[in-house]
């Protein structure tokens, strides 16, 4: 069960290692600043565990950052979903039921992974007919290189609307 941050404080969308325990106050500028694309989705239904903001940019960058915790952080996704979106990049398209074979989970799993992909944009379904009759779905990645255009988009977003904040940061502190 996912515990609620305290009242008057809201969940953050950076990943736990960065900084656990610290809480902030939300003004509405910064909640404006969370409901970029995906971040709400992540904080309010992705997340599996209560993470706090970190104290500060530098901490930010003095973490030891790896491409797949910028992925998950940026894009809100968890660590089944970064298997399960390099498990398709690297073997071509499948079905759920395959995937779940491959990822030793069930299929069930697998199949909540490739929703989560395909609600970001990392995973696109297509439908195949079975000559005797009926269908199935086949999951394929987008590639890579869209994948890191994607992200870097998030981040000019998010640095955008940070850099807007702060044109006026020595008037709205004194409101």
């Amino acid at each position: 069960m996912r515990s609620n941050p305290p009242a008057g404080h809201m969940l953050s969308h950076f990943p736990h290692f960065l900084h656990p325990i610290t809480v902030i106050n939300p003004s509405f500028a910064i909640h404006k600043l969370f409901i970029l694309t995906g971040i709400d989705r992540f904080w309010t239904k992705c997340a599996k565990h209560t993470i706090f903001m970190p104290r500060s940019i530098p901490e930010m960058i003095r973490g030891d950052f790896k491409c797949e915790d910028i992925a998950k952080c940026i894009l809100g996704v968890k660590d089944i979903d970064i298997d399960t979106y390099k498990t398709l990049v690297a073997r071509g398209p499948m079905t759920a039921e395959r995937l779940g074979e491959i990822l030793s989970r069930e299929r069930s799993t697998a199949y909540r992974s490739l929703q989560n992909l395909m609600g970001c944009g990392l995973v696109r379904r297509e439908t195949r007919t079975i000559n005797s009759g009926g269908y199935y779905y086949e999951y394929i990645a987008l590639d890579p290189a869209r994948m890191k255009e994607m992200v870097q988009g998030n981040i000019d977003l998010w640095y955008n609307k940070m850099k807007k904040l702060v044109m006026d940061i020595d008037k709205d502190i004194m409101k």
